[in-house]
């Protein structure tokens, strides 16, 4: 069973900058490696959006455009751990973040869409004061 689980959510001023962390547990080093993992973010009222992702290898990132530039997924197989550096933080980022672990099947191409993705955490807030 993979247990995944955030970290590192806060309030921060905006134009200030957080990491969150995300460890997959319930995984070896082998199969962890061979994920496509993804952060999504939700606020009330909206459906849960694409924010990035990474390839398996490290080589491939997305990002949506309201972060890019800004924001930086790295990946760490030997921690089974995902990061997200956020940088100039914006009120309007604030929501629920959330990262998602997909197995390596067809189902998944890049990443961006939640349907791509079998396992969630329960999310870490984060909130920017303008």
């Amino acid at each position: 069973q993979v247990h995944v689980v955030e970290s590192g959510g806060g309030l921060v001023q905006a134009g200030g900058s957080l990491t969150l962390s995300c460890t997959v547990s319930g995984s070896t080093w082998s199969t962890f490696s061979r994920y496509v993992l993804g952060w999504f973010r939700q606020v009330p009222g909206l459906e849960r959006a694409f924010v990035t992702s990474i390839s398996f290898s490290g080589e491939k990132r997305f990002y949506a455009d309201s972060v890019r530039g800004r924001f930086t997924i790295t990946r760490d197989n030997a921690k089974n751990t995902v990061y997200l550096q956020m940088n100039d933080l914006k009120f309007e980022d604030t929501a629920i973040y959330y990262c998602a672990v997909a197995l390596p099947t067809p189902k998944v191409v890049h990443g961006r869409e939640a349907r791509e993705y079998d396992y969630w955490g329960q999310g870490t807030q984060v909130f920017v004061s303008s």
